[in-house]
């Protein structure tokens, strides 16, 4: 962390990141008719990796060591389920609504802390969680008949989330012990290596601009991650991390200008919820988390294809 902190600097490429996650949203859009969500993925680990190589070789193979090799696969296995569910709600559904769910990473994660790191739930993040469920509800708007094509893939895009905050919560454990460049290489090889198998299975060969469009998907994610640690490494998560929100208003605007989508007001509504509890969240975890240092941020900025608001603890 930079001497002073510059909050400008850091909510300016917190704001530049979530423009990149969502351009990269418009890219898997414009390949999905032609090329396998698996594909999409692979493609975009593949690039991932190839960013990665050229940090870990100024580090020497030493930073290749690590003492808890099975919580690095549950690590990775976690995030690259996040990414298979995230980027096939992005190919399905309205780009906002996508970014939205996407979103509820942070609802998942005190449950999940509790469950699995014993931390203490009290009523307060209890209601702030339940607070931004029903947002997603008024998003859904499930039928209790029948579940709509739409309301089964936003289910997907919940599950990502649910991913996403499993991988979160786990490189809080993985910070214990190991530096963040492990921590990211590590999901990078595991990203790339569980991709490959169902790429390989679903291959089709890219043709003429579907090459551009899946280097988009893994250029502009990749750019999104580094601007994302960029913004961490000039302010604090807590102080920085609701412009990452930013993101489900350039989703709308560009669903409306590209696919003349556009939400109603109960999907505003819950929008507001989903994002009124997570910036709750944040200011109520405690201060302590590996995401207040532009190190944390990076482990954590590889969790999934794009980021879910940081959380203070316990985030990954």
């Amino acid at each position: 962390m930079p001497a002073a902190i510059d909050l400008r600097r850091g909510a300016l490429f917190m704001l530049l990141s979530e423009l990149m996650f969502v351009l990269m949203g418009t890219q898997i859009r414009a390949v999905a008719d032609s090329m396998p969500n698996e594909m999409v993925v692979f493609f975009r680990n593949l690039i991932g990796l190839q960013i990665v190589l050229p940090l870990l070789w100024q580090h020497g193979r030493h930073a290749l060591h690590t003492r808890r090799p099975g919580l690095h696969l549950f690590r990775g296995l976690a995030g690259i389920s996040a990414m298979y569910c995230f980027f096939y709600a992005i190919a399905h559904l309205p780009l906002a609504n996508a970014m939205i769910l996407k979103m509820s990473a942070p609802l998942f994660i005190p449950l999940i802390a509790w469950w699995w790191l014993k931390e203490r739930l009290n009523s307060m993040i209890l209601l702030v969680v339940l607070l931004g469920f029903a947002g997603v509800w008024l998003i859904l708007k499930p039928d209790p008949g029948q579940l709509a094509d739409d309301e089964k893939v936003a289910l997907i895009a919940l599950a990502g989330g649910f991913f996403a905050a499993l991988a979160k919560t786990t490189v809080r454990k993985l910070t214990g012990t190991e530096s963040p460049m492990v921590i990211v290489f590590y999901f990078a090889l595991t990203g790339l290596c569980v991709s490959a198998v169902p790429a390989l299975i679903a291959w089709k060969t890219p043709q003429g601009i579907e090459w551009l469009h899946l280097l988009g998907v893994g250029l502009l994610a990749s750019a999104g991650q580094l601007l994302m640690t960029r913004a961490y490494s000039h302010a604090p998560a807590s102080q920085i991390s609701h412009y990452s929100y930013s993101s489900i208003l350039y989703a709308s605007l560009v669903g409306w200008w590209l696919w003349d989508e556009w939400m109603d007001g109960w999907a505003w509504l819950g929008a507001g919820l989903v994002v009124l509890s997570g910036m709750l969240l944040i200011r109520r975890r405690p201060v302590m988390s590996p995401q207040e240092s532009p190190a944390g941020a990076s482990a954590a900025a590889a969790s999934s294809g794009s980021a879910a608001p940081a959380e203070r603890s316990p985030p990954g």
